[in-house]
């Protein structure tokens, strides 16, 4: 298992080059306002600090805590951030279609059926001409009927492949056994896969067998105090009442989980995945 623990970058001389190893932040679901705000005020200082890349996020919740808007998506991108995935709550917003319209850098779950609105995987085109291919699926167990993201996937990767070696997934889904398996499916085939929904960061990142990068989630981008960064309060009028509820987004100090990755840019290995973690005061 290769995790580092804060290293600094790579180098390897190929060829008489000295070429450095890509670097990737992916962030978990960033969840409503405060998520935006702490997304804003870190994400280019993180670039630096970290020697990024680029940088991925799940934004499947950034607009009140379900959806994402056409203009949420333009502040995202306006804070440094490379590349949107998304999830089952993107179509909560109604300008969904102008989204993914307006944005070829934001994607959708690749497994919804022919002719739903927006692609299910995009590809980041560094200065260097270094390409990152990014795939989005949704997961079966305990979510909304869909199309199996197994077969879709084996159809998938060959097509970026041809590309770029490099291909990070975002596998969306809420049962942890499906994305352990999807991790050992794509060992070897992708650069990482990495689990978002659930908003609750797993302490599992490795490296497998084959050369993939694996976290099961990556956590979130929002309230630290609020339960997966909704207020509380209603929450718990939920679960004690049992009755319908309208849930809003919590304030406070905004956790910040996710992943940075080291990826050889030739052969699309992973080199290393560190947790990333940080709290961003009081939203």
């Amino acid at each position: 298992m290769q995790v580092t623990d804060g290293f600094p970058p790579i180098l390897l001389i190929k060829e008489g080059l000295i070429v450095k190893h890509l670097r990737i932040l992916m962030l978990g679901d960033i969840v409503g306002r405060p998520g935006r705000l702490a997304c804003k005020s870190k994400i280019r200082a993180w670039r630096d600090e970290l020697s990024l890349d680029a940088v991925i996020v799940n934004g499947e919740n950034a607009s009140g805590g379900n959806g994402l808007t056409v203009r949420n998506a333009g502040e995202l991108f306006e804070s440094g951030i490379d590349f949107i995935t998304t999830g089952n709550h993107v179509w909560k917003q109604k300008d969904y279609p102008d989204l993914f319209e307006n944005y070829s850098n934001v994607i959708r779950p690749a497994n919804y059926p022919d002719g739903t609105p927006g692609s299910g995987w995009g590809v980041i085109e560094l200065e260097d001409g270094i390409r990152i291919g990014v795939v989005n699926l949704l997961g079966q167990v305990f979510m909304d009927p869909i199309d199996s993201p197994w077969t879709t996937v084996d159809r998938i990767i060959p097509e970026i492949i041809e590309v770029t070696p490099i291909v990070i997934v975002d596998f969306h889904a809420e049962a942890t056994s499906e994305r352990v398996a999807m991790g050992i499916y794509l060992d070897g085939k992708v650069t990482a896969v990495l689990g978002t929904h659930t908003h609750v960061p797993s302490a599992d990142a490795r490296i497998l067998d084959g050369g993939t990068a694996y976290q099961t989630d990556l956590g979130m981008v929002g309230p630290l105090n609020g339960v997966l960064g909704v207020d509380s309060g209603a929450i718990l009028k939920k679960f004690t009442s049992c009755l319908p509820v309208r849930f809003e987004v919590a304030t406070g100090d905004v956790i910040c989980h996710g992943a940075v990755l080291e990826a050889d840019r030739l052969s699309g290995k992973a080199i290393s995945i560190e947790r990333f973690e940080r709290v961003i005061e009081r939203y």
